[in-house]
């Protein structure tokens, strides 16, 4: 008959709830029943009582152990003779109690779930993870690494506070980040100093160089928001995907040098700026997206957050490498 997942031990849960786990998105109260339970005694029990969630009935054996799941959809369409275990297929996948939440959100998108069974080290059913915290774990988790991304905060209580703060902690927060961009910014301008002499030379020189800071930099944010978010999930080296983010931004670098390239000619009328430019897009691009995975991952593998200041930091690091890049190939072919 349909009744609640047996009690979760209270000591693994005591711990897993402290921090962000599937035990502090969790809803014990779940339909279960044993494999030989029919679908007229299962929704004669779901009547008279209440759950946290009945987007499934749970099949467990006589030790609580999950065997399998029946979607509701399922029971509904079935005969009231009907036995579970001839309705039930094997659970998709089941997280911990101590797991991450996200890693619980990850699985519900990998899977195709709409609900996380949760159990012990036993196969024991404690509860589940709804579709409802599922949907509010993804969208913390979005905001608190854009958030992190810009280099505002560490959790969510500073995710709050850099939101309701006052304006001088608020800019507290923020500003040694805009610190170090400044320092970067100090150095891209002496980078710049140290080609004056091609710069005076051929005017048009200095005309690409916001377009190609620009390009670098917007590459390799969207390599850090990748790595940022993939860095946990993925099963690869780090040599394979190197290889990966080096050859995409190459792709990418080439198409745009490929879309410059006739216009700068056309309006110009300089071919050697023309193939100066599109070389420094190509090389710009793929340092780019290299440094916008590589930054992340040492941060991961150093124990920090890869979400913390990568965004700033990463930046800084484009525009330099950039704008030497630019001016070298300037200064080799011109």
């Amino acid at each position: 008959m349909a009744s609640t997942a047996p009690a979760p031990e209270p000591d693994t849960l005591a711990r897993a709830a402290l921090s962000e786990t599937a035990a502090q998105h969790m809803v014990e109260r779940v339909p279960t029943g044993s494999a030989q339970a029919t679908v007229g005694a299962i929704l004669g029990d779901l009547a008279a009582d209440s759950f946290g969630s009945v987007n499934a009935v749970y099949v467990l054996d006589n030790r609580k152990r999950l065997l399998g799941v029946v979607p509701m959809a399922t029971l509904l369409g079935a005969g009231m003779q009907t036995a579970l275990t001839n309705l039930m297929v094997p659970p998709a996948t089941t997280v911990s109690p101590e797991d991450d939440q996200e890693k619980v959100a990850a699985a519900a998108v990998d899977y195709g779930i709409s609900d996380v069974p949760v159990t012990d080290a036993r196969g024991r059913l404690l509860g589940i993870v709804p579709a409802r915290a599922l949907l509010r774990i993804q969208r913390g988790e979005h905001i608190e690494d854009i958030d992190r991304l810009a280099g505002i905060l560490r959790n969510d209580q500073q995710a709050r506070a850099a939101l309701e703060g006052g304006r001088f902690a608020n800019a507290s927060r923020r500003l040694p980040w805009l610190l170090l961009g400044l320092a970067g910014g100090a150095l891209a301008t002496w980078v710049m100093a140290a080609f004056e002499a091609e710069l005076q030379r051929r005017i048009t020189v200095a005309f690409f160089v916001p377009a190609i800071v620009y390009l670098a930099g917007a590459v390799g944010t969207q390599s850090v928001a990748i790595a940022v978010r993939g860095l946990s999930l993925s099963q690869l080296n780090l040599r394979a995907l190197t290889t990966s983010e080096l050859l995409t931004g190459v792709i990418i670098g080439v198409v745009l040098a490929g879309l410059a390239f006739p216009a700068i000619v056309f309006f110009l009328g300089d071919l050697q700026l023309a193939i100066a430019v599109c070389l420094a897009l190509v090389v710009a691009s793929a340092l780019s997206t290299t440094i916008g995975l590589l930054l992340p991952w040492f941060i991961w593998k150093g124990g920090g957050d890869p979400a913390l200041g990568s965004g700033p930091v990463a930046t800084i690091l484009q525009d330099i490498l950039s704008l030497l890049a630019y001016f070298g190939i300037v200064a080799w072919l011109l």
